[in-house]
This record gives structure tokens, sequence and C-alpha cells, in this order.
């Protein structure tokens, strides 16, 4: 490969980092066509771009960008597939989604979250369990109509009691 698409290539890798909050990075080779079909596919309905890049580009790409990537570079080995996603637990739920399907394949390497590194299969669960910020919105939303809903509902009640009430007196 000549020198001027290696650059081309690191450019357009640490320009698709940069477009997303989050990525992961996966071992898929071992996969046969369907099934990285079937990844490819579920990738795209959870709205996830999909990469396979060279070790050393996605290194290179990594130490031309702003942050501390020095976490990832030792899993930099073998065949290694990116996830982006801007949801940060979406990729950690598709794997986990792949992998009981397939118990080998595909394997999660590491992960970089809102500028949080995860590295080793442990952290995987981790990850899937977390919240979204549109989900960590909805329930901060969810608490603070509480009250409000609560005290409409306690007034609301109070005065169909009082005009029952009301009404009964009248009525004798």
């Amino acid at each position: 490969m000549k020198k001027e698409d290696k650059a081309l290539i690191i450019e357009k890798i640490a320009a698709t980092i940069k477009e997303y909050s989050c990525f992961y990075l996966a071992e898929t080779a071992g996969l046969d066509a369907a099934e990285t079909s079937d990844i490819r596919r579920a990738c795209f309905k959870d709205d996830i771009k999909l990469m396979v890049v060279k070790n050393a580009l996605l290194h290179k790409a990594l130490e031309n960008l702003e942050g501390d990537f020095s976490e990832l570079y030792p899993v930099l080995k073998g065949s290694t597939s990116i996830l982006f996603s801007n949801t940060g637990n979406a990729p950690a739920k598709l794997l986990k989604k792949v992998a009981k399907k397939d118990a080998e394949l595909p394997r999660f390497k590491a992960a970089y979250v809102e500028e949080t590194v995860y590295v080793g299969e442990n952290q995987l669960e981790t990850l899937a369990n977390l919240k979204s910020k549109n989900e960590l919105i909805a329930d901060i939303l969810a608490l603070l109509q509480s009250p409000a809903k609560n005290l409409v509902s306690a007034l609301t009640s109070n005065g169909a009691k009082l005009a029952g009430c009301v009404e009964t007196i009248a009525n004798k």
C-alpha cells in the first residue's frame, strides 16, 4: 500500500472517531460470510457503524487525535473491527446478543465511551448495563415530575371529595 493511501485511511479513521462519542474494538476474524453479514445488518438496524481496520493504521489514527488512548494500544493485536455509536451502550448490547448465538466470536476487546476506556471481556456486562444519556435525562425528568403529579392528584381528589360532601349536606 502506498504511503499516500495509508495517510488517507488514517485520516478517515480519525475523522470517523471524532464523529462518534464512543467506539468499541472487537475481534471478528473467523466469522463466515453469513455471520458477518448478520452482524452488519444488526449494526445498521441499531445505528452502529462497523469498520474493519488494520491495527497499525488505527494506532496511528489514535495517536493523531487529542486525548489519551494509550490504554487501547495493547489490545490492537489480531484482527480488529471498530463499532462506532453515539449511544454508549448500544454496541455492548449488540455484542452480547450476538455472543449468545456464537460463544467465540465476535469477541469484545475494549471500548472508549464518553472519554473513559474499558478494556477486557469482563467489562462488556458493565457497558451493556450503562444507561445512555437520553435514558438518564428521562429518569431525571421523571423524578422531577413526580412531586408535581402527586400534588395535582391530591388536589384533584380532595376537590371531588369536598364537592361530594357539600352535595350530600345540601340534599339533607
